[in-house]
């Protein structure tokens, strides 16, 4: 059997591909035109597969993607083909939670808006400094102060796309006292923290329920443009719009008029249409919205874990064994 590698990788990377491979061999190809020739008797292959490295390949059982998302890496002739398509899903869970939460907790208190004030030295906060509670009265009645800042506890989260990292989601959404629902087209079954789990026909129910509404689905053909106005204004007036799934689940320029005519509170967004956003974008000038430049999935641990994903699926298909992270191609995911 031979294992094919396209593009080259580093040498000691390449060293533990070989050992996992045991008595597989292990090629590499430094351009595409190497990848065409030696794919030809490859029986796996982990990289950027072409179709034209696809249609030269005779013996091709397995491919690995390198990423988890897969619009960019899928074409007709992969789909029909036979092989067995395997991506990266599941690495980047918890750390894209972590980054949601980081805008949860943002918008409730407002750290958005007192950062930027921070930055001018001035003290403004929400809600008035009329509303400030007496030291001679107590917090004995509700305020605009106390309007202006959001208890996590007892309101609801939407999850859009409850995979791993919307499971993940979940999870740290739970431990906040949060009510969790969510939609999904695949999973049958809601983990623990889940109350509800819908099918996306049901996304309607969603938005009119949830406080926030988290986008952690993949790019499919179904979810392509999935959030327009219609959604936006489904939505409730003080609900807020986080997505860290892909941009193009999302019609920006509908984000951007609810936003502008105050038909959501707000937004917290990671990916966008179009990368990076050009500076002219209005969504850069509005107060009630955070963007980060297409960063949730960073951290030190993630290159560990999609080489243990790499390995682990060699060793299993060296031995013959099912591997892990099997896609449904024509799903995308």
């Amino acid at each position: 059997m031979k294992l094919l590698l396209y593009p080259v990788i580093e040498d000691d990377r390449l060293a533990k591909i070989v050992q996992a491979a045991g008595e597989m061999a292990v090629a590499g190809a430094v351009d595409e035109a190497a990848a065409v020739r030696e794919i030809a008797d490859a029986d796996a292959f982990f990289g950027k597969l072409t179709p034209e490295m696809l249609a030269a390949a005779t013996r091709l059982r397995w491919v690995q993607s390198p990423t988890a998302s897969l619009e960019h890496y899928v074409f007709p002739a992969l789909v029909e083909h036979p092989l067995v398509l395997t991506n990266m899903r599941g690495i980047f869970s918890d750390v894209i939670a972590d980054h949601v939460m980081g805008y949860v907790i943002c918008l409730a208190r407002n750290f958005h808006r007192y950062i930027r004030n921070q930055a001018e030295r001035r003290w403004a906060p929400e809600g008035g400094e009329a509303a400030r509670v007496s030291n001679l009265t107590g917090p004995g009645v509700v305020t605009a102060m106390d309007r202006a800042h959001r208890h996590l506890a007892g309101s609801t989260m939407g999850i859009v796309g409850l995979g791993s990292i919307g499971a993940e989601i979940a999870r740290r959404a739970a431990a906040f006292n949060m009510r969790v629902v969510a939609v999904d087209p695949a999973r049958a079954e809601p983990p623990p923290e889940v109350e509800k789990l819908w099918k996306p026909g049901r996304l309607d129910e969603l938005l009119a329920q949830s406080d926030w509404i988290v986008v952690a689905a993949p790019h499919t053909p179904e979810t392509e443009k999935m959030f327009r106005r219609p959604q936006f204004q489904k939505m409730r007036l003080a609900a807020y719009f986080i997505n860290i799934g892909r941009g193009a689940i999302v019609e920006l320029a509908d984000l951007t008029a609810a936003l502008e005519a105050g038909e959501i509170a707000g937004a917290a967004l990671d990916v966008f249409e179009q990368e990076p956003l050009p500076p002219e974008h209005p969504l850069w000038r509005l107060p009630n919205v955070i963007l980060t430049p297409h960063v949730a999935g960073y951290a030190t641990c993630i290159a560990d874990r999609h080489l243990e994903v790499l390995l682990d699926n060699i060793r299993r298909f060296a031995a013959g064994e099912p591997l892990r992270n099997v896609v449904n191609k024509r799903m995308w995911f």
